[in-house]
């Protein structure tokens, strides 16, 4: 297997409807075991989501949990998830799912070196850019 690096996302007692959002923006496969499914049943965050990946049909895979009990979880984040490629289609159509109830930092347009550029935070609170490349120059 080859090695991978995969986004992973840590929530808030929401994990579970920020995955299934994720899924109906990239598509795919989305897996979920709760707390309760390796745990005691009877404990107060049995629902809560040990870990949950989503795998799309073109290979992205995003991962992510809720904060287990006693575990301190630091709001704000330094990371950002970012998307790029050459599918204008594609990567114009998880923009505007992911901005649907999110805030755009920066509009989703061409950038001065060539390439459509936008930043926003989806309705959950996670930082997304998304790069769409443009016409190269024609190397000399």
């Amino acid at each position: 297997m080859a090695t991978t690096l995969n986004p992973y996302i840590q929530f808030q007692d929401n994990a579970r409807e920020a995955m299934e959002f994720y899924s109906s923006v990239f598509g795919g496969d989305l897996t979920v075991s709760t707390f309760g499914d390796f745990g005691d049943p009877g404990e107060a965050n049995a629902d809560g989501v040990m870990h949950a990946q989503l795998v799309s049909p073109n290979g992205l895979t995003l991962m992510a949990s809720d904060t287990p009990p006693g575990m301190p979880r630091s709001e704000g984040s330094s990371i950002t998830i970012s998307l790029s490629g050459d599918d204008s289609n594609e990567l114009r159509g998880y923009w505007d799912k992911l901005s649907d109830g999110g805030q755009v930092q920066l509009a989703l347009e061409k950038q001065m070196w060539g390439d459509e550029f936008g930043m926003l935070s989806d309705k959950f609170g996670i930082a997304w850019m998304v790069n769409i490349a443009g016409e190269q120059p024609a190397a000399e």
